[in-house]
């Protein structure tokens, strides 16, 4: 077997892939692989890890974080890619707060078993989002989705939440704040491949996966390699009405909701014509208060080991 690059976000889940190296280097050394473990130092630095060892021979790079973690490593593989050197395939081991791309992407949650699969070498061709706009003019790659508005504002209040608030608890907490603390609908432009719809919006999420914030299903349908983005589109409703799609949504049953609608389009783009845009991309901040977004995807860039 080939070496392989094992690189690791030490504050991934608020510490635990600092606390889960020692159990990771003696489950891949039982499993009798042969790999280089790299601590990153600082935020961005996984891309340039990544960058360097998908050129450089290993036959896979391994996240091992959340998705925050996974977005870095994507990033610097397409850098590889579009420099004609990529030699790795992608492999993500979870151990963030949400871990919604390798949820969406049929990778284990459970440690062990996400390690054996870098034994099995089993491989699939994934799609990869890219978005340009606010802080990424020239534009950032994303593996599970892009969330502007609710979603998004959940998501900055979420990371302000202590250190023993976390997962799924930490999500519903920060959302229920920002119903009553930043509850308000911009009136958005919507392109999807040249059909345009004008409309108030609470949420807008533009899916790759299945899932965001560890718990609420935005895209159920949803296949990474067939080319497409998931869109789903939240009207603005009461905040009761909010409350009331909430479980919709985490069961993935929101598209029978009137305030809903979930097309899909390979070409985005996103236009506020009253307010702003709050803009992630899988958890990363592309914009705090953007003016407009191009979203697109790529059909099947990467190779990533999954069952």
């Amino acid at each position: 077997m080939k070496k392989i690059c094992v690189i690791v976000n030490p504050i991934a889940g608020r510490g635990a892939a600092k606390k889960a190296i020692p159990e990771i280097k003696s489950i891949l050394e039982k499993l009798e692989i042969d790999f280089d473990l790299i601590m990153t130092d600082y935020p961005g630095h996984a891309i340039s890890l990544a960058e360097e060892a998908g050129s450089n021979g290993y036959a896979t790079v391994v996240a091992v974080g959340g998705d925050g973690t996974a977005n870095e490593v994507i990033n610097g593989l397409m850098q590889a890619a579009n420099n004609g050197k990529l030699t790795s395939s992608l492999a993500v081991i979870p151990v963030g707060r949400g871990n919604d791309f390798s949820f969406g992407m049929g990778v284990p949650q459970e440690l062990e078993a996400a390690c054996q699969l870098l034994v099995e070498g089993k491989t699939r061709k994934i799609d990869v989002g890219f978005v340009k706009g606010g802080n990424f003019p020239d534009g950032r790659y994303f593996g599970n989705g892009i969330g502007i508005g609710f979603d998004t504002i959940v998501g900055f209040e979420a990371a302000k939440l202590p250190p023993f608030i976390s997962g799924i608890p930490a999500y519903l907490i920060a959302a229920i704040k920002t119903i009553f603390l930043y509850f308000d609908a911009p009136l958005l432009q919507l392109d999807i491949d040249g059909e345009v719809i004008e409309q108030p919006c609470l949420l807008v999420s533009v899916m790759n996966g299945r899932r965001m914030g560890g718990s609420f299903m935005f895209a159920p349908d949803s296949a990474s390699d067939d080319g497409l983005l998931n869109l789903c589109i939240a009207h603005k409703v009461s905040r009761m009405q909010v409350l009331g799609l909430f479980p919709k949504v985490m069961s993935g049953t929101q598209q029978s909701h009137q305030a809903i609608k979930m097309p899909t389009g390979v070409s985005i783009k996103i236009k506020a014509l009253t307010g702003s845009l709050p803009v992630h991309a899988d958890g990363e901040t592309i914009c705090e208060a953007g003016e407009a977004i191009e979203v697109s995807v790529l059909k099947q860039q990467l190779q990533l080991i999954c069952e």
